[in-house]
């Protein structure tokens, strides 16, 4: 990207026009340079390139999963979402940075606009801004708070990182949860909000793929494996129970969410009729909260399933 830049300076006859314009104009002002600058690029737009551009333009082509097998997805999901959650609506832009800031994500994966927003990357993200902007004011009513903000969206999600498998797209519909708190000792809080996560899945999953689909959730404590025993009697004993034909193990090989997640995170898979398992959630315990509201005592579990992957892979009509 330097020698781009570089290029592009050189090429303008601007020396330092990037610095320029990052760090010597305010954002207001660099919002009306773009966006004059758009306007007048567009100007010299033909008909014919727009509808070529939506032909290539990966980030604009439609999705090849039916809007009905998504919807039916939602609707189970909704109905199935724990009394403790509320839903809510996300816009489709979300502060400049509400990724990379707080999470180990590189700015160029997210589709930056040119009003100093960037198009919804990670629902989570933005649910946890919602979470802390709620905390803050539970917070202020009562300094010593601790109740818990529970909220969930379904969202469909720009990104713009290439990926290497063609069944990765760019955009795509996901369903996310997100339950701030404050600290409770001995990872009371995180225990008890992956529980709620768990459940809601397994049982919305149950729901939507039937019972002929093996489930299998693993949970994993990304700080020690010390933890095995509180993990397994606070948690998987209990889904277990309840969820007769679940697997749940406690994975002590994970390694993929260090230096994103802070220590408990979990997965649940799903078995396909070919036989491959299949990763449909994701989730664990973060410090977002902590970050946006600058309070070491606060405590946040995100957790998010590919709706597009789910209905792509079990749906029954889902379009090529």
């Amino acid at each position: 990207m330097d020698k781009i830049v570089e290029r592009i300076e050189r090429e303008a006859g601007v020396p330092g026009l990037v610095s320029i314009l990052a760090e010597h104009l305010s954002p207001t002002d660099l919002q009306s340079i773009l966006l004059e600058v758009y306007r007048l690029r567009s100007s010299r737009i033909q008909p014919s390139t727009v509808l070529s551009d939506f032909e290539s333009n990966r980030f604009v082509q439609p999705s090849a999963v039916s809007p009905t097998s998504l919807l039916r997805w939602e609707q189970i999901a909704f109905s199935h979402l724990p009394q403790e959650f509320q839903p809510i609506a996300l816009s489709p832009v979300c502060p400049l940075g509400t990724n990379s800031v707080v999470a180990p994500v590189d700015q160029n994966w997210a589709v930056t606009t040119a009003r100093n927003t960037e198009v919804v990357s990670d629902s989570t993200n933005v649910l946890a801004l919602e979470c802390s902007v709620r905390r803050r004011e539970l917070l202020r009513v009562h300094p010593k708070s601790s109740d818990p903000v529970h909220l969930a969206a379904s969202h469909r999600l720009l990104r713009a990182q290439r990926y290497e498998s063609p069944e990765l797209v760019a955009h795509f519909s996901s369903f996310a949860l997100c339950s701030a708190g404050t600290d409770e000792g001995n990872l009371q809080f995180e225990l008890s909000a992956l529980g709620l996560h768990t459940r809601f899945y397994l049982r919305s999953l149950r729901a939507f793929l039937g019972p002929g689909v093996p489930l299998h959730l693993s949970v994993t404590d990304l700080n020690s494996n010390t933890r095995v025993e509180l993990v397994e009697t606070q948690l998987l004993s209990a889904i277990r129970s309840e969820f007769e034909y679940v697997d749940c193990v406690f994975d002590e090989h994970r390694t993929t969410g260090r230096g994103y997640y802070v220590d408990l995170c979990f997965h649940i898979h799903a078995t396909a009729a070919s036989g491959q398992r299949l990763e449909l959630v994701d989730g664990g315990s973060v410090d977002w909260t902590r970050q946006f509201l600058s309070n070491a005592k606060e405590r946040l579990v995100i957790s998010g399933i590919g709706s597009e992957r789910l209905c792509a892979e079990f749906g029954n009509d889902n379009v090529a």
